[in-house]
């Protein structure tokens, strides 16, 4: 996974041909928008004089789906930026890039269940809150031998995953009190915001699309703290607001990668003089102290995969959906 140094500084068809690369296994279509984009200079131009945080791929793409564009290659395609540049442009440079991934709570679920209940749950990064809710969804954890274990709540939204090796038990949390950090916090009751996070979900993962409707539908209006602002910065404030008779855990996921290294070595060093538990889920390079306590070999499998970790102990390589999890 590059960083947001990628993103902001290479020149726009290198960007889009890696783009294409990164797309094609899971949306072959978003492939070849990619790789159309990387061979059009007309649209090259009008990406170059973006801001630097609005060049990420994912954030023009999904500008494109939110507007109603082609969703595969097309001829049409140079056109009709053109005549929608000013509205993508619009997006691009006010939106983020806030998958809100619900499957990921299959693999974080059984990590807050491990801590002694009930929890109350932080998320930086949290984009709609989707994450704060591991509660209300239903679960099935496929183990190696077949066996189906289910979990969780009776639920609109159920996360299928499959699950290797033996580790923590496969339960759902018991969540007390919620709360959320983020640049741009969403309402999953609004209808654009729940729009635009359904515009991230690439081409041909309907499933995935349909999954988060639902989730976006479970979880709206109900009862969180949304914060706005500067992930690090506002989190003693929100650890403070924590009630006492719950253990308070701080949840990252798919969040760390999107801050410079420094900013991340900061957001780090407060979770450790905030004394509280912190369960991270990131790509395997992005927290140093996870990355350095992984086993021998780990970074030898090539499949992409984030690390799943307690309190900087690294418990489990996990797709980045949630789809699957190996226990170390």
């Amino acid at each position: 996974m590059k960083t947001t140094r990628y993103w902001e500084s290479a020149a726009i068809p290198e960007l889009y041909e890696w783009f294409a690369t990164e797309a094609e296994p899971s949306s072959p279509a978003w492939g070849r928008v990619s790789r159309q984009v990387a061979s059009t200079p007309s649209i090259a131009v009008l990406l170059d004089q973006l801001p630097p945080t609005a060049r990420q791929p994912n954030l023009f793409l999904g500008a494109v789906k939110f507007l109603g564009g082609p969703l595969d290659a097309d001829p049409s395609l140079p056109l009709w930026v053109a005549t929608h540049w000013p509205k993508i442009e619009q997006l691009v440079t006010t939106r983020f890039t806030q998958t809100n991934e619900v499957g990921r709570c299959a693999v974080i679920a059984p990590v807050l269940a491990s801590l002694p209940q009930p929890i109350a749950l932080i998320e930086v990064g949290m984009s709609a809150g989707l994450g704060l809710f591991p509660d209300l969804y239903g679960y099935r954890w496929t183990l190696d031998d077949g066996t189906v274990v289910s979990g969780g709540a009776p639920s609109e939204v159920t996360i299928e995953c499959r699950v290797s090796g033996a580790g923590l038990p496969l339960v759902a949390p018991e969540i007390a009190w919620r709360a959320g950090i983020d640049q741009n916090p969403l309402d999953p009751a609004d209808h654009d915001d729940a729009a635009w996070l359904r515009a991230l979900v690439w081409p041909g993962e309907d499933a995935r699309e349909a999954r988060l409707a639902a989730a976006l539908r479970t979880v709206a209006g109900k009862d969180v703290l949304r914060v706005a602002g500067d992930i690090t910065a506002a989190l003693p404030a929100v650890v403070a607001m924590a009630p006492h008779a719950a253990t308070v855990v701080v949840v990252h996921s798919a969040t760390l990668a999107y801050l410079p290294r420094e900013a991340r070595e900061r957001h780090l060093a407060l979770l450790a003089e905030l004394g509280v538990h912190w369960v991270s889920n990131e790509g395997l390079r992005v927290v140093a102290p996870v990355r350095d306590a992984l086993p021998a070999g780990f970074a030898d499998d090539p499949r992409p995969c984030f690390v799943l970790a307690r309190d900087g102990v690294p418990l489990a390589r996990v797709g980045g959906h949630g789809q699957w999890l190996e226990w170390l």
